[in-house]
C-alpha cells in the first residue's frame, strides 16, 4: 500500500503528525487509525465471502483480482487452450519491424546486395517528395478570403 513512500517522505509525515496532534495524543490517534483500517479490512473480507456464497459453486475459484483488466487479459493470454503461445513465439517483432522499415525506405529485404546494385529501379515507384520549382512568371495563388 505504501510501497512508493521514501524515507524523507515518511519522516515528513511523522513530523507533521507530531505537530498536528501533539506527542500526547499521537499514540491514541495511531490506535484509532489502525482500528479503523482493521474494521474496513474485515468488512471487505466479509463482503467478498458473501459474494462468493451468492455466486454459487461454479465460481468457487473466482478471484476478485481477476476483475482488473490487466490481470484478466494476462491470464487469458497465458491460457494453454487457445494456442496463443505458439502464435506469440512465432512472431518475430524485430524481423517484422525491419521489413516495414525496408518497405518504407523502398529497399527489398529479401534480395542480396548484388541484386540491389543493378541500375534499374525494378518497377518501383519513387514516392519521395520533391519540391516543385515554380517558374519565374508564375504568381503564388491568391486567396481573397485570407486578405
Amino acid at each position: 500500500m505504501f510501497n512508493d513512500i521514501g524515507p524523507l517522505e515518511l519522516v515528513t509525515l511523522i513530523v507533521l503528525a507530531v505537530l498536528v496532534f501533539g506527542p500526547e495524543k499521537l499514540p491514541k490517534v495511531i490506535q484509532d487509525v489502525t482500528r479503523t483500517i482493521r474494521k474496513i479490512r474485515e468488512f471487505s473480507e466479509s463482503a467478498k465471502h458473501d459474494i462468493r456464497e451468492e455466486l454459487g459453486p461454479e465460481f468457487k475459484d473466482f478471484e476478485f483480482e481477476d476483475l482488473n483488466p490487466k490481470t484478466f487479459i494476462r491470464k487469458q493470454l497465458d491460457n494453454e487452450d487457445l494456442g496463443l503461445k505458439e502464435i506469440r513465439n512465432g512472431f518475430d517483432l524485430k524481423k517484422e519491424m525491419a521489413e516495414v522499415t525496408d518497405a518504407v525506405h523502398g529497399r527489398d529485404s529479401d534480395t542480396s546486395s548484388s541484386s540491389s546494385s543493378s541500375g534499374s529501379s525494378g518497377g518501383r515507384i519513387d514516392m519521395t517528395k520533391k519540391p516543385e520549382i515554380p517558374d519565374r512568371d508564375d504568381r503564388p495563388p491568391f486567396d481573397a478570403d485570407a486578405t
